[in-house]
């Protein structure tokens, strides 16, 4: 709780009070849920330290990656589901160990009509993540696998500022909708080409930034 007011400066005096007063501090390990698709989410993420990766399953386990949230960055997806009181329809996972204050659903909406600060935040939360959705759609659309491979780490890079992926290709697998077997053939390629250099479970993919 130390650094909330540093970060989250901007919000009124009087709206910072309130979320440490009603705020629950909490710490996730890295894989761990947050929020799980189809549950009624009775609590609201406002991110201090890490990072979340926010996302869409299929029937068969394949996992859709919609965007990353970092520290003084919310869900707009899950914000309305929250207000609309209806059941999430995303799954948010700590990619890192991470810090959020959790707040009542049930103070959301009164602050969207009480503190015109919160007010802006969301809605340029809304805007950030409309384009998020929308390069996702784009990369579906019209990149290439290899290209979206690429893609995704570079995402990795801009949220979190890391430069090397721990992991498996079975994992990148079932986040980009495809088999392991071209993914590892994928990455071999980038290895080949000197782009990225492969050890067991690890990926210093340095060279494509």
């Amino acid at each position: 709780m130390k650094d909330f007011r540093i970060q989250y400066n901007f919000l009124e005096k009087e709206l910072q009070e309130e979320i440490l007063k009603n705020g629950v501090l909490k710490t996730f390990e890295i894989n761990e849920p947050l929020v799980r698709e189809g549950q009624f989410i009775s609590s609201f993420p406002l991110i201090l330290e890490g990072l979340i990766r926010i996302s869409r399953t299929s029937e068969e386990g394949n996992e859709l990656l919609l965007y990353y949230l970092r520290e003084n960055e919310v869900c707009a997806m899950s914000l309305t589901c929250c207000m609309a009181n209806m059941k999430s329809s995303i799954m948010a996972i700590a990619e890192q160990p991470t810090e959020v204050i959790l707040l009542p659903v049930n103070l959301l909406e009164k602050w969207m009509c009480e503190y015109t600060t919160w007010r802006q935040f969301v809605m340029q939360s809304y805007q950030i993540r409309f384009r998020e959705l929308i390069n996702t759609v784009d990369s579906l659309a019209f990149l290439k696998l290899d290209e979206r491979l690429v893609k995704y780490f570079k995402d990795r890079h801009q949220k979190s500022g890391n430069s090397t992926f721990s992991g498996t290709h079975q994992y990148l697998a079932l986040h980009l909708n495809t088999s392991r077997e071209v993914i590892s053939r994928l990455l071999k390629k980038l290895e080949k080409d000197g782009k990225i250099e492969l050890s067991r479970n690890f990926i210093d993919f340095s060279g494509l930034l």
